[in-house]
């Protein structure tokens, strides 16, 4: 698998800055077009207007989004101005409710998506909801830059957050580009079952699979130590001083949406390096 298509999604230009510049890095590193969609959203709540004020008011809404979203293409053009690979942007509008479709719909031809951090001061409810459409309904992985990171020019160190599911095991093969190109790949097993299917040889059929792919990968049994499993898993990282952390996404329903669990919005929350999740 290689990286051809890499999209990000700018709702702002501040926020966001950080998300399209590591997209660009990454298009540029995998020789892969960039697909930019400049988002203008209405997060307006139609339920608390008075009904004959309601069709005014969307409108005017609507209006305001178009606005939005015609000025971050102008953002997003200029920053790609100079980017010499291919490129292109579109501007679109949504509304909160409508958000989860168009992302789904713009992202799910996408390699990757490259997403800034959704929490955080100054992040609203649409933050969250494009990573949780991306990862659950557009079935595509997800890289999310923390704040204030930069891409790294080269992906030297790479920590696996591996638990024997499903989610992971996506994960691994998704991130997989990024694992062929690391020096050294960290798989980090935190208090493995004592009764799984890989209780005498934890990790080892994992890293046959990513030694047959050239990856160098070494094994890490860790203790939980620490009261969250996020806690460990990003102590761990920091001693092997990674460049990014690849893992799955875990979620669950609510009125038929999939959201992104407490787990891994913690991960979310606390990780200083960037994280590749797959569902």
């Amino acid at each position: 698998m290689t990286y051809r298509t890499v999209n990000t999604i700018v709702t702002d230009t501040t926020h966001c800055k950080g998300a399209l510049e590591a997209a660009k890095a990454v298009a540029n590193q995998h020789d892969a077009h960039l697909e930019v969609l400049c988002l203008g959203i209405d997060r307006s709540q139609q339920g608390f207007y008075y009904a004959g004020a309601s069709a005014m008011v969307v409108q005017d809404n609507l209006a305001q989004a178009r606005e939005d979203a015609m000025d971050l293409e102008a953002f997003a053009r200029k920053a790609l101005t100079a980017h010499a690979l291919p490129w292109s942007s579109d501007a679109l509008t949504a509304q909160m409710v409508a958000l989860n479709g168009v992302v789904a719909h713009r992202t799910r031809f996408a390699d990757l998506v490259v997403m800034p951090r959704p929490y955080g001061e100054g992040r609203g409810h649409d933050a969250e909801a494009i990573v949780e459409a991306a990862l659950f309904d557009g079935n595509v992985p997800v890289l999310v830059m923390p704040d204030g990171a930069a891409f790294p020019q080269s992906v030297g160190n790479i920590v696996v957050a591996w638990n024997e599911s499903p989610e992971a095991l996506r994960a691994v093969r998704q991130a997989m580009p990024f694992l062929k190109q690391a020096d050294t790949v960290s798989i980090a097993i935190i208090d493995p079952p004592q009764h799984g299917p890989e209780r005498s040889d934890p990790g080892g059929a994992l890293s046959q699979m990513l030694a047959r792919h050239g990856v160098r990968a070494e094994v890490c049994v860790l203790a939980k130590t620490m009261p969250r499993i996020s806690d460990v898993l990003n102590r761990h990282a920091l001693d092997k001083d990674a460049d990014m952390i690849v893992m799955g996404a875990y979620g669950h329903s609510r009125f038929r949406e999939s959201i992104l669990g407490g787990a891994t919005r913690h991960m979310l929350e606390v990780a200083e390096v960037p994280i590749v999740l797959a569902h």
